[in-house]
């Protein structure tokens, strides 16, 4: 793979490269709402595709038929649409045999429900077509349990508001039905979970009960992801999860990878009972013999690292050793969803925040799993570019520099787009093994990524670049990186403001230039002068290498300039700068 090389989903064309990971995530946004406005057009004008030219004709390779083919009021013309996911004209259509005296089969009223309670009352479009994802971001293990209510009260609100209307056409049709079977029940029960409506599923599970009907897995899957909405307290939820599981036991429902991931992540919101009972659920999947996907190990590192304050624990590690020697495919929602264990580089990279790991070897083989197999498609391109952002600060953090160059030379840009922090890290890392010669380089990856407005990684570039003297020809280089960013500064666009000088940043241009026996640079462009203008103090060190300056390139007049605006600035250093040029310049009678 060319280090060099955007990612492969965009277009071979300068021009079209996104140059950092905002430019990259628009690009790859944009690209997938043309396929969407594609998808749109074919679905609402479908007249303007309906003719065949090929001969011969392969059906396999034409466009989907999306309009209905059968016309009256038939059965066979509901289950069409049906068929076709066409809410509203299947309603429609519903009422108007029930109208004539005509009604539905059972079967057919329970796909209509299928319908209805998968996409609400709202037609079928493409953003419906993918299941969200359940919930909002989980509150701490360790979250007090009294702020629970209020966060899930505004979830039910948000999402009953939002999913599921009162009387709405699934209920109607629900009541209206002469005749109703598991399926129906099962169907209406998925149906308000799914739209945020709990307690009416959790009422409706227990009408299903009372007409001694049985409930399949997924049923009880969705019953226990409702438990949180539920309840309130920690251990209210676990005691109602442990009711749906004694249920599944005595209807005989055989549980699933579903049932047991649905069960870790109640127990994520259930403080310190889920990291209790989360262990033993783990065991009962190896007792039916059950493989964990990934969510079910996102789940658990969530329950065991998600809480600043826990001491690390051997879960990590555990995880590693099961997940490198497999290739997933997808089983769960929550597989696609998140990668999550590559987020617990976070925890790894990151020690001030989480658990203080910073193992690299841990990261290495979770890198290592990461590549195996297939299993790098769960991840998308921001996951992606999160991942590899998380795992290469650690190795700024833990790695010899030469290693961390290494990687780096070969992730950026192809796989991944260094993020400011990125930047950060890399500066601080090539501190401290002493390698301040490879700035340069670094300063033109910023120039490409969009970072030169960044004031935190100017002002720590600058600060490394003139802490000391280098070779003559580093600090030529440093000097050439110096006047880009005085360029920055000056620069003036309809789109942006100017950026403002800092004293200390106006200190580091000015000492770069001076080491580099650029006297005019240091004095005439400004940047000497322009202390006064914006009211800063230049310091000792700034004035006495740009004296050493005008002394090595014999310029008395800069010198001379120099001690006056020393004197208008009031500065203690002006007596001794004054006598330093006495010294060192031979000054003519006027210039005295």
């Amino acid at each position: 793979q060319d280090p060099t090389a955007a990612h492969y989903v965009f277009q071979d064309d300068p021009f079209l490269m996104p140059r950092n990971a905002a430019n990259a995530r628009l690009f790859s946004l944009s690209k997938e709402s043309g396929r969407n406005a594609a998808k749109y057009i074919v679905e609402h004008f479908p007249q303007y595709f309906d003719k065949t030219f090929a001969e011969p004709n392969v059906p396999c390779l034409m466009p989907e038929i999306l309009t209905p083919q059968i016309e009256g009021v038939s059965e066979e013309a509901l289950k069409e649409r049906i068929h076709l996911r066409k809410v509203k004209e299947s309603v429609d259509l519903f009422d108007q045999l029930v109208q004539a005296g005509t009604p539905a089969s059972l079967e057919t009223t329970n796909s209509l429900l299928d319908l209805l309670c998968f996409y609400g009352d709202g037609e079928s479009t493409p953003e419906k077509e993918e299941e969200e994802k359940e919930g909002l971001e989980e509150p701490g293990v360790d979250a007090p349990e009294q702020k629970a209510p209020k966060r899930q009260l505004r979830r039910h609100s948000l999402s009953f508001g939002s999913g599921w209307r009162e009387n709405n056409n699934a209920e109607r049709i629900f009541k209206i039905m002469p005749e109703r079977n598991a399926h129906s029940y099962c169907t209406m029960i998925r149906g308000m979970v799914k739209h945020g409506a709990y307690a009416k599923a959790y009422d409706m599970y227990i009408d299903l009960l009372n007409e001694r009907h049985k409930a399949d897995v997924h049923t009880f899957n969705a019953l226990i992801r409702a438990v949180p909405y539920l309840k309130e307290r920690f251990l209210e939820r676990w005691e109602l999860a442990k009711v749906f599981l004694t249920h599944m036991a005595q209807q005989e429902v055989q549980p699933n990878l579903l049932t047991f991931n649905a069960l870790l992540k109640i127990l994520r919101r259930c403080g310190g009972v889920g990291r209790s009972m989360s262990l033993l659920v783990v065991k009962e999947m190896e007792a039916l013999d059950i493989e964990p996907s990934l969510a079910t190990y996102d789940h658990l590192l969530s329950i065991f690292y998600r809480g600043v304050d826990l001491y690390p624990s051997a879960i990590i590690s555990e995880v590693i050793d099961d997940v490198e020697k497999r290739s997933f495919t997808a089983q769960d929602p929550d597989d696609g969803m998140d990668f999550n264990i590559s987020d617990d580089l976070h925890w790894l990279s990151l020690g001030e925040e989480c658990c203080d790991l910073k193992d690299i070897k841990l990261a290495y083989r979770l890198n290592k799993a990461m590549e195996n197999g297939d299993n790098w498609k769960f991840l998308d391109m921001d996951r992606s570019n999160a991942y590899w952002s998380k795992f290469f600060s650690l190795l700024c953090m833990m790695e010899q520099i030469d290693v961390v160059l290494k990687w780096y030379k070969e992730m950026s840009p192809s796989v991944f787009y260094p993020t400011p922090k990125n930047i950060l890290d890399l500066l601080q890392a090539l501190d401290a093994a002493n390698h301040l010669e490879a700035i340069p380089s670094v300063w033109e990856d910023m120039k490409q990524l969009g970072f030169t407005r960044r004031q935190d990684l100017l002002g720590e570039l600058l600060s490394l670049m003139s802490r000391e003297q280098h070779p003559e020809e580093i600090q030529l280089a440093f000097a050439k990186c110096a006047e880009d960013i005085k360029a920055v500064h000056e620069q003036t666009g309809r789109e942006q403001a100017p950026l403002e000088w800092t004293g200390s940043t106006l200190g580091h241009v000015a000492l770069l230039f001076s080491r580099a026996g650029r006297t005019r640079d240091a004095w005439y462009v400004n940047m000497m002068e322009r202390f006064q203008q914006i009211n800063r103090i230049p310091t000792d060190q700034v004035m006495d290498e740009f004296l050493n300056c005008a002394k090595q390139t014999n310029c008395p007049d800069e010198a001379i300039k120099l001690v006056k605006l020393a004197a208008s600035l009031d500065l203690p250093s002006s007596q001794r700068l004054k006598s330093r040029t006495e010294k060192e310049f031979k000054l003519s009678e006027e210039q005295k």
